[in-house]
């Protein structure tokens, strides 16, 4: 029995260093500007996309990958290693139909082939990186294919994670709010505290005036569900480095935080939330 390879999609948003540093295979979903379309963090990277973004007059669409392209990923890695199991950890299915496309390509495996596990992260952004980051950590260890999904699942139910956005245009172009409550937010101010619920569908959890009062409430928050515990985190943000400088100094200063990590909302992700989007991702370690 080989080591286990972990697969995943670009919206788990890992930083390249570290999916080549833990050989993580990444499955790339599409941005669609117009009629030219790029390969999520493969010909179109987070900086140029947010730079045609804000220079778009229409919204970029997206679109996960084909049945057919995970086929040929599952189908190289088994010629490497026939042996080997593989985890493919991918968007929450109520988000996307990148799941879909990728238990469709197992299925089109010929019986026996291949040991697949295709698993719904119920998550998005690092929410999924984490869990892939975790379960590549656990292969590289040696650790069996059972060993790592049940990680997964541990892992899964204890994260937390708060969305922060800078302008509601981008939810309501997406459809996720109407055009009077964008116009209402944006006059006066408000600042909507968007979480993931248990099946990785979108909600919002508060809504409140400034981005003080926004920080404050996604502390008090993390305090009551973690309270003194040992934590680590994960600061994300779409186009300004640092736009969580602010969130992150409160967390260290108030909770136990052992360990922090960074990366960047990519192109998929940012098409609905916009630029100047800023998330925590927390744990217990």
């Amino acid at each position: 029995m080989g080591n286990v390879r972990i697969v995943t999609d670009s919206t788990s948003d890992i930083p390249r260093q570290v999916r080549e540093r833990l050989g993580i295979t990444m499955v790339p979903l599409k941005v669609h500007f117009g009629e030219d379309t790029y390969q999520d963090a493969v010909t179109i990277e987070a900086e140029q996309f947010y730079s045609k973004l804000k220079s778009s007059s229409a919204l970029p669409t997206t679109s996960q990958p084909s049945p057919v392209e995970f086929s040929e990923v599952y189908e190289r890695l088994l010629e490497e290693d026939p042996e080997g199991p593989i985890i493919s950890i991918h968007l929450a299915a109520i988000l996307s139909g990148t799941y879909q496309s990728a238990t469709i390509a197992q299925s089109m495996l010929e019986d026996g082939d291949g040991d697949i596990a295709v698993v719904d992260s119920k998550s998005a952004s690092y929410g999924i990186g984490m869990q892939v980051v975790k379960a590549a950590e656990l292969a590289a260890a040696g650790e069996s294919k059972e060993v790592i999904l049940a990680e997964l699942e541990r892992l899964r139910s204890g994260v937390q994670l708060y969305f922060l956005v800078d302008t509601l245009d981008y939810l309501h172009k997406g459809g996720r709010i109407g055009r009077a409550s964008a116009v209402l937010g944006s006059l006066l101010n408000i600042k909507p505290i968007l979480s993931l619920d248990e099946n990785g569908g979108v909600y919002s959890v508060d809504k409140v005036r400034g981005s003080k009062k926004a920080v404050s409430r996604i502390v008090a928050m993390l305090k009551d569900s973690f309270g003194d515990d040992p934590v680590g985190m994960v600061m994300a943000w779409t186009d300004v480095p640092g736009s969580a400088a602010e969130l992150e100094e409160r967390l260290k200063a108030e909770m136990n935080v052992q360990e922090t990590g960074y990366t960047t909302v990519g192109s998929v992700i940012g098409t609905h939330t916009g630029p100047g989007t800023s998330a925590v991702f927390m744990y217990r370690v």
